[in-house]
């Protein structure tokens, strides 16, 4: 797997934020793109962008927690563009509460979409990569997976995502293929931008605040995201496996 014109990459969660820097990114890498959302239209504009710039992208519409939707997504993009052999599992929602007021349809969404997402992309995936004796697996984890308050959903699933990319890693690895995790801090997107509405601050203030806790003094970017996504998609990162890193501006414990 030396020749990148023909190495294919699908981001989930892809229409904005972290998924969209990461698309962006990988596809100036070299990597022809399918942006996946559940609203297929949404992934319109990343993809323009891509195209923009004379690479190649797809927009793909699909629910990752949906298993007959996930089988669809892969196999067109393996027809449309190639066979993928890297994935980035970027797609993820909220729904924040505390225990006492968090219902049980809070809690299967969340682990529906980060954790079975997860699951169903990778299992999908993870032939052509075996086929092609050359992978790369991205999850994205976060700093919450170790302790947020009002988060038991979202801690729960993204300190899952850790152990799945260990495991992951320890199954594959003999394949070619590599399994890491990014574990973000606080990095300016909608889903920051929506926590600061629903607890009444004004975003500026939201970030301001954030960044006085954060060493390197600011917040993150989701182009903070896509370099370490690059990174762990290198053929040259090969003997990096099974790794959490913390993308959060300092360390985390």
């Amino acid at each position: 797997m030396t020749d990148k014109s023909n190495r294919v990459a699908i981001v989930t969660g892809g229409a904005r934020g972290i998924g969209a820097a990461v698309a962006r990114r990988l596809s100036k890498d070299g990597f022809a793109v399918a942006v996946l959302d559940l609203d297929e239209r949404s992934c319109a504009p990343v993809v323009d962008a891509i195209e923009a710039d004379g690479a190649k992208a797809l927009a793909v519409g699909a629910d990752v927690a949906d298993e007959q939707a996930v089988e669809a997504a892969v196999t067109r993009v393996a027809g449309e563009l190639g066979a993928p052999t890297v994935l980035v599992n970027n797609a993820g929602i909220t729904r924040d509460n505390l225990l006492f007021k968090m219902t049980t349809n809070d809690w299967d969404a969340v682990m529906g979409v980060h954790l079975r997402g997860s699951f169903l992309m990778s299992r999908a995936t993870q032939k052509h990569m075996i086929e092609a004796g050359w992978g790369r697996i991205v999850n994205l984890s976060s700093t919450s997976a170790l302790g947020n308050r009002g988060q038991a959903n979202y801690s729960a699933a993204k300190a899952g995502l850790q152990g799945f990319t260990k495991t992951l890693a320890i199954e594959l690895g003999k394949f070619g293929v590599t399994v890491n995790a990014i574990a973000p801090g606080f990095i300016e997107t909608e889903m920051t931008a929506d926590t600061a509405k629903r607890i009444g601050m004004s975003f500026d203030d939201f970030k301001a605040a954030a960044a006085t806790t954060i060493p390197v003094g600011r917040v993150g970017q989701p182009e903070d995201i896509a370099a370490m996504a690059a990174f762990f998609v290198r053929e040259d990162a090969s003997f990096v496996s099974g790794q959490v890193v913390y993308v959060a501006g300092g360390p985390r414990a």
